[in-house]
């Protein structure tokens, strides 16, 4: 009878060395809760684009998106918002790196980027309120500011952590608390930049059409 040689093999812990390091357990069971919200937001938009899709054409005699809606500006803040995901992108990146000062500019271009968006569509706003076109006039607007003003209302929120990151980011360095920071605020601001792409398409460019 041959006697067998059984090896067991004890797996060495990971060094906690401080650093920003994305593959430690700990570290990935921190996102479950920020997925959840993440989930809760998408039920919210989603009850708003339905809500603006049962009410577009409620327009009670006043003007349609085909007589409001400007293509040029809407694309303007598309545009504005995928580069800022980008640029957000990026930030993350130089962090992987331990390259702060790139993470630093990234991060600002993103914030500016993000207020570009937010003054064209402020603007769009004061156009039509300035025009005699409020949320009250009819269904239609209401559900039109409703459900843009609400992804706006999550841009200023996201503007708001992007300063708080960059804050951080020069007062403590790039240490795990941070990066983990870092990696959910590009989570989020991806999300809104989905979002975003929807409503271009659904409220914009149907609206038009």
């Amino acid at each position: 009878m041959t006697d067998s040689l059984i090896v067991h093999h004890t797996p060495e812990p990971h060094p906690d060395t401080g650093r920003p390091d994305p593959h430690q357990d700990y570290f990935s069971m921190r996102f479950i809760g920020f997925w959840v919200y993440l989930m809760t937001d998408c039920i919210l938009f989603t009850t708003l684009f339905i809500t603006y899709a049962v009410l577009h054409t409620n327009t009670f005699g006043g003007p349609s998106g085909k007589d409001l809606f400007e293509l040029k500006l809407a694309f303007g803040e598309t545009m504005a918002l995928l580069f800022s995901s980008v640029t957000c992108g990026l930030a993350v990146l130089a962090a992987v790196h331990q390259r702060l000062r790139a993470s630093l500019v990234w991060l600002g271009v993103t914030i500016t980027l993000g207020l570009s968006f937010l003054t064209m569509e402020l603007w769009e706003f004061h156009h039509f309120y300035s025009m005699g076109h409020s949320w009250r006039e009819s269904a239609f607007l209401s559900s039109f500011f409703t459900l843009v003003g609400t992804h706006g209302l999550h841009i200023t929120f996201g503007l708001t952590w992007a300063g708080v990151m960059v804050g951080q980011l020069l007062y403590h360095g790039l240490t795990v608390d941070t990066f983990r920071r870092l990696v959910l605020f590009s989570l989020f601001w991806h999300f809104l930049d989905l979002i975003w792409i929807f409503i271009f398409t659904f409220v914009y460019l149907m609206g038009v059409i």
